[in-house]
């Protein structure tokens, strides 16, 4: 069924070209950018995009938005959707959690430093999905004891600003507006490293996040979606996924 679809996409005619409007998760606007070129060019469809936070996207379909594919940070956001507003849900990417600070500052130099008095820290907010990878990460370290048995409370009370999606939270550091915030690995693009510097988070504390992506049900253009999907999933759209930083399903 997979290879259908694949084939399907790989064949289409311009004729037949669809126009697919993809809800994406924020993290994913330079590597699904690159892969809606990629499949537009082989397909003849025409792929739009909306990236915002995945619980807002999540809001948007239940409302009643129109889209042809939902690409979520977390499951958590996605899984409520199953059944009755996405047809099926395929693991299509990994991601890992990065501490950024900026290029000129040497306020954090470890993770121990989010607690130091007068830190600045930028997180997500709770329902946001590297919000709640980055609360989980800290209660992974206050658990281990090894920064003391209140880190979190202590980091928490460093927290300036809860934003709406992890391209926020990665602003906030790149504008000299935090001194430190946790965002994914693949958001530390090209053009981030010019304003920020990566902060090492020992492995054992870091947090993995899977990639759900599905067809929305009732999509008046299943047949391309579904290609979509499959295009995502293939070698091709896997490899501009590892180019942007993003893991293996």
């Amino acid at each position: 069924m997979k290879f259908t679809a694949l084939l399907l996409c790989l064949l289409v005619s311009p004729a037949g070209a669809a126009s697919l409007t993809v809800f994406a998760a924020s993290s994913l606007t330079d590597a699904f950018t690159e892969v809606g070129r990629a499949f537009d060019a082989r397909t003849g469809h025409r792929t739009t995009f909306q990236f915002a936070g995945s619980q807002v996207l999540r809001t948007q379909l239940e409302g009643g938005a129109r889209a042809d594919v939902f690409a979520s940070a977390n499951d958590a956001q996605f899984t409520p959707l199953l059944g009755r507003v996405v047809v099926g849900r395929e693991v299509f990417a990994r991601n890992r959690l990065t501490l950024i600070a900026p290029a000129g500052s040497a306020k954090v130099r470890t993770l121990r430093d989010l607690t130091a008095p007068g830190v600045r820290l930028v997180v997500a907010a709770p329902n946001v999905p590297v919000g709640d990878y980055t609360r989980r990460m800290f209660a992974a370290v206050e658990r281990s004891g090894t920064y003391g048995a209140d880190f979190a409370a202590r980091a928490r009370r460093n927290v300036v600003s809860e934003e709406g999606n992890v391209r926020q939270v990665a602003l906030k550091v790149s504008l000299g507006e935090a001194d430190a915030a946790v965002v994914y690995a693949s958001d530390v693009t090209p053009a981030l490293k010019r304003t920020v510097r990566v902060v090492p988070l020992p492995t054992r504390f870091n947090q993995t996040a899977a990639y759900p992506v599905g067809v929305v049900r009732g999509s008046a253009n299943a047949d391309a979606a579904q290609a979509f999907v499959a295009f995502v999933k293939s070698e091709a759209g896997q490899a501009i996924l590892r180019r942007w930083g993003f893991l293996r399903p």
